[in-house]
């Protein structure tokens, strides 16, 4: 299966009327935040496969009677367990609080209370399908890869926690610097789960179970 990731930054390749060209054969788009709801609408009308989104710290607070909160025609699955074309996918949206009084930023602590409400749906999933989490969506990095020093880039303990625990394959991630950046390399390693920082884009080939 084929995954276009995007985040934090509008791409003018991908903002294009070429797009569908530069990437045949795309099964899924996932959207790890802070993106304009325009450009995730265009992508979604443009390829005309499921899109799939968490909000990031410089989105609105999500509001299922506000249409001006999230991206038509696209799925926000914060906090939220999802299967689509056979894969299981968890959200995770939202960054390390650093500013009072803001959307979508969490303390270390909320995060925690936000990684287990996921727990039953997870382990309802498991027992219905028989199959494992295969992708998680998040804004932020997991705390201590792909994160940086200043509190506004902190990555969250939360997520190494849930990664130990769920085993999930994937874990596509946004907020930090880019893929291309020499502070932090683009992909990583913890225990069977491959962390990837998929800032500003990237093309994910996953295979599916069985």
């Amino acid at each position: 299966m084929k995954i276009l990731a995007v985040s934090d930054v509008v791409v003018d390749r991908l903002y294009s009327p070429e797009v569908r060209g530069a990437f045949p054969a795309l099964d899924l788009i996932l959207g790890c935040g802070d993106l304009p709801f325009e450009y995730l609408e265009f992508l979604v009308s443009s390829f005309d496969v499921p899109l799939l989104y968490v909000p990031g710290n410089h989105d609105p607070l999500f509001n299922s009677g506000n249409p001006a909160s999230r991206a038509d025609g696209c799925d926000n699955i914060d906090l939220r367990v999802t299967r689509v074309k056979g894969l299981t996918l968890a959200g995770l949206g939202g960054s390390i609080r650093y500013h009072p009084n803001r959307p979508n930023q969490y303390s270390q602590a909320e995060m925690y209370l936000r990684v287990a409400s996921l727990t039953p749906a997870l382990l309802w999933n498991r027992i219905r399908h028989g199959s494992v989490l295969d992708i998680v969506v998040a804004h932020s990095p997991p705390r201590g890869i792909h994160d940086d020093d200043d509190q506004a880039h902190t990555g969250f303990d939360a997520f190494v926690n849930f990664i130990k625990v769920f085993k999930p394959r994937y874990f596509l991630h946004g907020h930090t610097m880019p893929p291309n950046s020499n502070l932090a390399p683009p992909s990583s390693r913890l225990g069977a789960t491959q962390i990837i920082n998929i800032n500003p884009y990237r093309l994910i080939e996953v295979e599916l179970h069985g």
